[in-house]
């Protein structure tokens, strides 16, 4: 029986979950990649995020979107796993924004970081 456990998220974009997890200073691999688990159990990963302990952590592409794949009983962040998933995918998304608004011609006017932790992102485009 696999100890792994598979949280589904919301991040689809492969590049801006990297620029996301190297932003928060998380020393990635690129995969396919090993995640490695209990009694040497492993499931393959895109992405693994080696741990001190000898597990890992990993996000997976499951054909929709990428799953953070672990063994929980060996999680070894400085967060929680729902404190961990919230502040990778508040990167991600940031990212996706400021990658998306420069495709689309658009500038960063303004950006503020908000008590609660959230951005605020004021975007402008000059038009002739």
């Amino acid at each position: 029986m696999s100890h792994f456990s598979q949280i589904k998220t919301q991040i689809r974009n492969v590049e801006s979950l990297k620029e996301a997890l190297t932003e928060l200073n998380i020393d990635w691999k690129q995969g396919p990649r090993p995640v490695r688990g209990y009694r040497g159990q492993t499931h393959d990963a895109e992405i693994t995020i080696e741990q001190d302990n000898g597990y890992d952590v990993g996000f997976k592409w499951n054909g929709n979107e990428y799953e953070l794949v672990a063994d929980l009983q060996y999680w070894q962040q400085d967060l929680s796993v729902e404190g961990f998933l919230r502040k990778v995918t508040q990167r991600y998304a940031f990212q996706t924004v400021m990658k998306e608004t420069a495709r689309a011609g658009f500038q960063i006017a303004e950006q503020q970081k908000n008590e609660d932790g959230s951005i605020r992102l004021v975007v402008q485009r000059w038009s002739a």
